[in-house]
């Protein structure tokens, strides 16, 4: 019988041994510059080089948008130069050979600022596809500074046109905090799962990187802001490129959805949240400004007809509300509610409100002064310490159904953004439990969403992303059923017996929380603090400072006298919960145009996804068509 590894003689092995001892085989330096002057290697190297040698670090040129900025073709965007040093004399960029002011047919607004020069540009078009070349030539000091950069125009579009698209954003969903509803909500089975989550059957499957421009971990505002524009930006920012200026509201923008299919198509807008509707991930859809925090702005911003969603659902009143009534966060006395009002729309504060609105007019909905409590404590089990007076907010899939048919009016189409926002919430304080059960709700959601496109022509693309991840995975279960207690009762490996978790009433939720075999989760990062493993009656942050801002661990939730006292690996004055992973992140669709989503994606890629299967023109205006 011919062997696949035939089995060397003693005399050869003898003999290589001889060779290699006496260095008449290969060397090790041989093998090494064998493999470092590899084509492939070569070339990776010589191209960090040139990224190097034309950085802003070693040219002093900064270009918004950045090098390798990719654009749909009639997008709007701001472009601008900082040049960072003030004895610059003179600037030239061109486009392709062609000065930038005759390219775009406007004149340059030149800036001197304290300490660097700018050059500015608004409201411009890439009216055809292709790459472009851009260079930027400065005399400072009598030398001559260059930067070149590359975008690039596109403008596709997918074999099957979506007439709707929903965007569902599962806020900090890593994969496990997916795998963990999963195991809640179907149950395995000697190894295998009984069923699999809503979101699972979608058809298309993708991996997406998720680092912003300036870091290579993200917030939720940059990374939403990549699926609204196609363009990376900075932690904390959305829809802008970040620039030197103090006014964190005049940075270059760069046109989002709801703007474009407004702009071109008259679609309808809808934004649906669990969150405050002005936290990073609504705002994302609508607002320009590299702070997040600009809440004034992003509430306000909503009114702005280019951006206004028929129906605006989630927490947030504090911001909607005139400085002078109780609970305001506004710094002015603008009541944003009135104005919604003013325009037509119909207001609900809470859940009977909410089911009791007209599906004929737009809707504004605001069901908590800040965040809406999260599934456990709002529905779960009712928990009137957590939940306070907002003891009637609906679910998510409740705000979901009520958008649909608000949306589904306009015969143009719509785009929907539901996010489930405490996911990420509820990992940042490390509370699994109510992070999961809230993943659970997102699913519902996502299958009333996929059984409404079934029976209304099946013409929505659905899409289901998380913004970014947690360091947070599955490393067993835990039980104190023989006695052990706190990291002793940690289950690995075959002592990891199966959770057993109850769903009586069938309402895809378990009933307890806390079984006598529960799942171990492990963070990757945490601040000081005490771990018990168990549910938590209530929420409870894991870290607090003190005066000076040094953290240490809250005793509040100890839970037990058998918790221990971890030590933190975040900076000790600085992080007083979990943060966020650079992890890559799953992505499924389904419907019309999902078939774009395969492979190792970037974020940006979402915006374009959306777009082919939009079909959307965006060079002309519906006004001009």
């Amino acid at each position: 019988m011919k062997k696949f590894f035939p089995k060397p003689s003693l005399l050869a092995c003898l003999g290589l041994a001889v060779s290699l001892s006496s260095g008449a085989a290969i060397a090790e330096d041989s093998i090494r510059a064998q493999v470092y002057k590899a084509p492939e290697f070569v070339e990776v190297i010589e191209a960090a080089k040139k990224r190097q040698a034309n950085s802003v670090a070693t040219t002093g040129i900064e270009v918004l948008p950045i090098d390798q900025a990719k654009f749909l073709r009639g997008q709007h965007f701001d472009f601008e130069v900082e040049v960072l040093d003030k004895s610059e004399k003179n600037t030239k960029i061109t486009i392709n050979d062609k000065d930038i002011e005759e390219f775009f047919d406007t004149k340059l607004t030149r800036t001197v600022h304290e300490d660097y020069i700018s050059y500015r540009l608004n409201d411009l078009q890439f009216t055809e596809t292709g790459s472009l070349n851009v260079v930027i030539e400065s005399e400072v000091d009598g030398d001559t500074r260059k930067r070149e950069i590359n975008y690039e125009v596109v403008d596709p579009k997918s074999e099957n046109r979506a007439k709707n698209v929903i965007l569902f954003a599962g806020d900090g969903m890593s994969l496990q905090v997916k795998q963990a509803a999963r195991i809640l909500s179907k149950g395995i089975y000697e190894g295998k799962y009984n069923d699999l989550l809503a979101m699972e059957n979608l058809e298309n499957l993708a991996l997406i990187t998720t680092s912003g421009y300036d870091s290579i971990v993200t917030d939720s505002a940059n990374s939403a802001s990549a699926y609204n524009t196609g363009h990376k930006s900075v932690v904390n920012a959305m829809g802008v490129y970040g620039n030197r200026t103090a006014d964190t509201l005049d940075d270059p923008k760069v046109e989002n959805i709801n703007e474009i299919i407004q702009r071109t198509r008259g679609m309808s807008i809808g934004v649906v949240t669990t969150s405050s509707v002005t936290d990073a991930t609504p705002a994302s859809t609508s607002a320009h400004t590299r702070r997040r925090a600009d809440q004034d702005y992003i509430a306000h911003n909503f009114l702005n007809e280019s951006v206004r969603p028929e129906v605006l659902l989630g927490g947030g009143a504090r911001y909607f509300l005139p400085l002078s009534q109780p609970g305001s966060r506004r710094t002015d006395e603008i009541d944003v509610i009135k104005q919604f009002e003013d325009l037509g729309y119909q207001f609900a504060g809470n859940r009977k409100e909410l089911l009791e609105t007209s599906d004929d007019k737009p809707l504004l909905g605001l069901f908590a002064m800040n965040n809406m409590d999260v599934y456990m404590d709002r529905e779960h089990i009712p928990n009137p310490e957590v939940v306070g007076d907002f003891n009637d907010q609906p679910n998510l899939v409740e705000m979901t159904a009520k958008a649909l048919d608000i949306l589904s009016k306009n015969d143009d189409g719509f785009f929907l953004l539901a996010e489930a926002a405490s996911i990420d919430k509820q990992l940042h304080t490390m509370d699994w439990h109510r992070a999961v059960y809230d993943t659970i709700e997102f699913d519902q959601a996502i299958a009333y969403a996929k059984n409404w496109a079934e029976e209304n022509g099946n013409d929505t693309l659905i899409i289901v992303v998380a913004d970014h991840s947690h360091g947070v995975s599955i490393t067993g279960t835990y039980s104190e059923e023989d006695g052990g207690v706190g990291r002793e009762a940690v289950r690995t490996y075959g002592d990891a017996k199966w959770p057993n978790f109850v769903d009586e009433d069938g309402d895809g939720f378990p009933d307890n929380p806390d079984p006598s075999i529960t799942l171990a989760m492990q963070y990757a990062n945490f601040p000081d603090h005490y771990e018990n493993y168990r549910f938590l009656k209530n929420p409870v942050v894991p870290g607090l400072a003190d005066a000076d801002g040094k953290v240490f661990a809250n005793e509040a939730r100890k839970g037990h006298d058998d918790a221990r006292m971890v030590e933190g690996n975040l900076p000790q004055y600085k992080e007083t919960q979990e943060v966020h992973s650079a992890d890559d992140i799953v992505l499924m669709a389904g419907g019309p145009g999902s078939e774009y989503f395969r492979g190792v994606m970037d974020n940006t890629e979402v915006f374009y996804g959306i777009m082919q299967a939009l079909h959307i023109d965006a060079v002309e205006d519906k006004a001009d068509k």
